[in-house]
Order: structure tokens, then C-alpha cells, then sequence
């Protein structure tokens, strides 16, 4: 879990369509917002980019499977011989104001999304059972969830009733135009460079569900680049940074190599 309070500076983000303005209409209308999209695909970035240019604090919470409720809303604990009531990120949040990002929000523990639910309709409001305590979140607390529908099994994924608790954006991995922008813009590698690895991403992403469980990410792609800024060549930087992340499988391997002399050359 990382805790963050809003900066001067807006971290980078390039808008594929209107996501900005719907992110701040559900601000202003206090709605939940969920993120659907492929893995790397810029849904953390943008919820920074958006906390930031909106000058919130951010609390987020990467979901995992031994996360539970009381890693978000709080627990006592034992501080100087006394025993004190230390607030979650979720309470925190709830307390304060600022924005609760929970990242793959499907692969956390049941009872964490019921604890979202008070907080996700017209109450806004969270109980503390632990402390006797009611929290109304002030009017610019915002949670924020995301998780990749393309990648959960069927046995993790978001019941329809909490589903329908939130507003929901669907992300996908950008154009190649702006997506060679933003590889360029990230990371200070030429353009034309920039052009290539994301015309090698598009032959890679239609390998996903055949050879690959997910194809290559925007995210990949900056650190791919940002490996050949730093000196290392083109095969060395895209073995590191594309090849070796998207299989173990000697063969898969042998093949996407022979897919990038066929691509780049």
C-alpha cells in the first residue's frame, strides 16, 4: 500500500478520448469510478494524473489475495505500551477527503468489496465496528477501482451488485499513434524508434490468448525504450524487456524473437 498527497507537478498523461472530463464529472457528482483494461495499459497512471491535476491526496492499494478489510479500514495496534486506533488507506480517505485507488480490486478478499458498499451509494458512509465509530466522507473523498476483465478467471470477478455501484470507464491499449507518442514522450527516444516497438506490440497483442496469456504493454514498451536510451541495443533491450516478461516458454520465445526480425529486422 502507498499513501501520497497531490503534487505541484501532473504526472504525464495522454488522453485517448474524454476519460479526463468523465473522471472530474464523477468527482464532482461523487460517483465510485471503475477502471476496466488490459494490464499496462496506463489505468495507475491515469489515476494519478487525475488526482494530481486535481489536487487530491492519493491512497492506493494494489489487491492481492490475503488483502483484507482490516488492511483497508484499520486496526489497533500497540505503541508505547498503549494501544492506538491506526485509520487504513480506505479510512484515511474516508476521513480526509482525497481519492482511494484500489488496483485489481478482483483479486482481493470478499469481504473487502462489502465494506465498499456504504461508501459506494448515496450514504457515504463507513463504520468503524472496531471503534463504534461512523465516518461521512467529506465531499472530496472518491473511490476508484480498476481491474483487467481479459485476464480474471471467472471465479474472480465483481458481483453485479457491486458492479452497478460504479460508473465504468473501458480502457484499452492507445493507438499506435499516440501510443508512439507516449513512448516517445516518456522515456526521450526518436520518434521513428518509438513507431517501431509499437508496431512490434501490435503483432505481439495478437498472440494473446494463443501463445501469450497477455500481449505486450504500453508499459513494457517505455521500458524497453528507456533501456535503449541508456545505451544497450535494440535486440538486448527488447529480449530484457519484452521477450523474457511475456513467456518462460523456450519455444513461445524462439518464436516472438523470430517475430521481431521480422518485424524491425
Amino acid at each position: 500500500m502507498s499513501t501520497a498527497k497531490s503534487a505541484h507537478v501532473v504526472p504525464y498523461y495522454r488522453p485517448q478520448g474524454r476519460e479526463c472530463e468523465l473522471f472530474e464529472a464523477a468527482f464532482r457528482q461523487r460517483l465510485p469510478l471503475l477502471l476496466k483494461g488490459p494490464t499496462g495499459c496506463g489505468k495507475t497512471r491515469f489515476v494519478s494524473h487525475m488526482a494530481a491535476r486535481l489536487g487530491l491526496p492519493l491512497n492506493t492499494v494494489a489487491c492481492h489475495d490475503d488483502l483484507s478489510a482490516a488492511d483497508l479500514t484499520g486496526r489497533w495496534l500497540l505503541k508505547g505500551g498503549e494501544t492506538i486506533w491506526a485509520d487504513g488507506p480506505l479510512t484515511a480517505a474516508a476521513r480526509n477527503g482525497g481519492i482511494c485507488y484500489l488496483d485489481e480490486i478482483v483479486e482481493a478478499r470478499k469481504d473487502v468489496t462489502v465494506v465498499l458498499h456504504p461508501l459506494t451509494d448515496d450514504r457515504r458512509i463507513l463504520t468503524l465496528e472496531r471503534t463504534g465509530e461512523t465516518i461521512a466522507a467529506p465531499a472530496d473523498f472518491m473511490i476508484v477501482v480498476s481491474y483487467n476483465p481479459g485476464y480474471q478467471s471467472i471465479l474472480k470477478t465483481l458481483k453485479p451488485s457491486t458492479r452497478q455501484r460504479f460508473i465504468a470507464i473501458d480502457f484499452d491499449y492507445p493507438t499506435p499513434a499516440i501510443e508512439a507518442e507516449i513512448v516517445a514522450q516518456e522515456t526521450g527516444i526518436a520518434r521513428d524508434r518509438a513507431d517501431r516497438l509499437v508496431a512490434l506490440a501490435g503483432k505481439l497483442r495478437m498472440l494473446k490468448g494463443v501463445d501469450l496469456e497477455e500481449g505486450a504493454s504500453t508499459r513494457l514498451l517505455v521500458s524497453c525504450a528507456s533501456l535503449i536510451v541508456a545505451g544497450l541495443t535494440l535486440d538486448e533491450a527488447i529480449e530484457t524487456a519484452i521477450i523474457e516478461p511475456l513467456s518462460d516458454d523456450a519455444d513461445v520465445k524462439r518464436g516472438l524473437r523470430d517475430l521481431v526480425v521480422a518485424v524491425i529486422g
